[in-house]
């Protein structure tokens, strides 16, 4: 599992985050500066990647935080399965299976590229290029 701690006055809207050990996407940041002798508090929501689970947390905003590494890949569809794609790396040659998003049912068709990202030990088919 690789991550990196960062502050949370470095999150922005559309980056990544760990909460509930789940890599999810900022959806809003909201700051507020309760007084003379209170820390600024930044409360977090986001959506995870992978169940798309809403969460938020509540945390001042210097306090550390962990943020995925997620990594970007391209892949080509070798075969549609029902619910499953089987896709080939097409920088490692290394096949596997995912299970098609709703939003992807209708483009895929074998032979195209689609982009994948893995974060956390787990993948998930982003969008069909093309």
């Amino acid at each position: 599992m690789s991550k990196k701690v960062v502050e949370v006055k470095t999150l922005k809207v559309g980056k990544y985050v760990i909460l509930g050990d789940e890599a999810s996407k900022i959806t809003h940041i909201q700051t507020s500066s309760p007084g003379k002798h209170g820390a600024a508090k930044a409360r977090i929501e986001a959506v995870g990647v992978f169940d798309n689970q809403k969460r938020s947390l509540v945390k001042p905003v210097d306090a550390k935080i962990d943020i995925p590494m997620i990594d970007k890949r391209a892949a080509q569809v070798l075969a549609l399965m029902g619910s499953d794609v089987q896709l080939m790396d097409l920088e490692t040659y290394e096949t596997f299976e995912l299970p098609i998003p709703d939003e992807l049912k209708d483009k895929l068709i074998e032979g195209v590229e689609a982009d994948y990202i893995v974060a956390m030990g787990n993948m998930k088919l982003m969008r069909v290029k093309g």
